[in-house]
């Protein structure tokens, strides 16, 4: 385990009814708020309706940019920075899943930054100052709401790419369970599929003696895979979401992984599909997570083994460790496929014409991952094997 510390300055708020403290959180902030959300679900829902009731409350000017794309675009980064400097704003609402609050990530750090906020995505320039935002988190799925993370596509280059900045974490959080009753039942798959695919990312990663942290990713594991089926059973059932939205924020806010870096490659991987085809997020991870764990078994096999047989009850006895570590990754696969998570990248028409394109892209700086150094044949590989 390495030397750490661990500073987190989100106020998470979280359970039913709590919407209204937004009329407490908000004031010291400022009056001129940007309201930043996707489609029309937060109408639909009447959640629109009810942020608007409080933010007049308090008699805030409000600006809105709506729109936001499920791969945040960086044409709508460049949208909310212009709407933040021409009308001062002081504050930024982020009403959505982790898409928008990505989106409002870029658009804090842009507002901020005298030039294009792509530089700060990649990493040209870093974010030192950003807006205040909060967030009113609407799927459990990224984690966005209580970390510093976020990811942006150019779809004019087709590039997409993680960045953060310790300057872009929300101020506060509010997450009502309710907010996600609507999340269709092939969202709340992805979310789960994303969540899980986060603790995976932790999980493997060279360092020795994290046996707090092991259990501890483990037991989120376990809790979602025991969840998630009686969830999909029953989309509006208040625990089954508290509880999903619950594991989304604690698999991403840096609780896990304190004391050492994760291996992050196949996120890396998945970014570079969904550049060049648009695919949700959840499902390339689906796809791509169990071939990044076969191509990668033997690095190291014990921990793989390890997982097997305290996640997924792979029973060891008479088997070398390579086989119960391959039951385990074949577990993880029956899982996803029974709650309806995509397969192979032929579920999105996807075929081999791009792999080489998707593969420059997911190098285009250099071998990566923590666990075990990818190169482009490794990568290559993964992505005929996820065919």
């Amino acid at each position: 385990m390495q030397n750490f510390t661990y500073w987190n300055p989100t106020k998470l708020i979280f359970g039913r009814n709590q919407l209204e403290q937004l009329k407490n959180e908000i004031p010291q902030y400022g009056n001129k708020v940007l309201l930043v959300y996707g489609g029309g679900s937060i109408k639909r829902s009447g959640l629109y309706d009810r942020v608007v009731k409080y933010l007049q409350e308090i008699g805030a000017d409000i600006h809105e940019l709506s729109g936001v794309e499920p791969n945040p675009r960086l044409s709508t980064v460049h949208k909310g920075v212009e709407i933040c400097k021409k009308e001062k704003i002081d504050f930024i609402l982020a009403v959505g899943g982790g898409s928008v609050i990505d989106c409002t990530k870029a658009i804090a750090a842009g507002a901020k930054y005298d030039g294009d906020a792509w530089d700060l995505v990649t990493k040209k320039a870093a974010a030192e100052d950003a807006l205040p935002f909060g967030t009113v988190l609407t799927l459990a799925a990224t984690g966005s709401e209580m970390n510093a993370g976020s990811v942006i596509t150019n779809w004019e280059t087709n590039e997409k790419y993680g960045w953060g900045s310790p300057a872009v974490f929300p101020r506060f959080s509010i997450l009502e369970p309710e907010n996600t009753f609507t999340v269709p039942r092939d969202q709340t798959i992805y979310g789960i599929v994303d969540m899980m695919s986060h603790v995976f990312e932790h999980y493997f990663h060279p360092e020795e003696n994290t046996l707090l942290q092991d259990r501890m990713c483990e037991s989120l594991l376990i809790t979602v895979m025991e969840t998630a089926p009686k969830l999909l059973e029953d989309l509006e059932n208040y625990e089954h979401r508290a509880t999903i939205l619950y594991c989304g924020t604690m698999a991403l806010n840096g609780m896990l992984s304190m004391g050492y870096r994760g291996d992050w490659a196949t996120h890396n991987i998945e970014h570079a599909v969904s550049a060049v085809y648009d695919i949700p997020h959840g499902g390339g991870l689906a796809i791509l997570f169990p071939n990044w764990m076969k191509h990668n078994l033997k690095v190291k096999p014990e921990r793989f083994a390890q997982l097997a047989v305290r996640v997924f009850g792979v029973n060891p006895e008479g088997k070398t460790v390579e086989e119960t570590a391959l039951e385990g990754i074949e577990k993880l696969r029956e899982f996803w496929n029974s709650i309806g998570a995509p397969a192979h990248l032929a579920d999105y028409d996807i075929d081999d014409s791009q792999l080489d394109v998707m593969a420059d892209k997911a190098m285009v700086n250099g071998e990566f991952g923590n666990f075990k150094k990818l190169n482009r044949e490794d990568v290559l590989a993964i992505y005929r094997a996820s065919l």
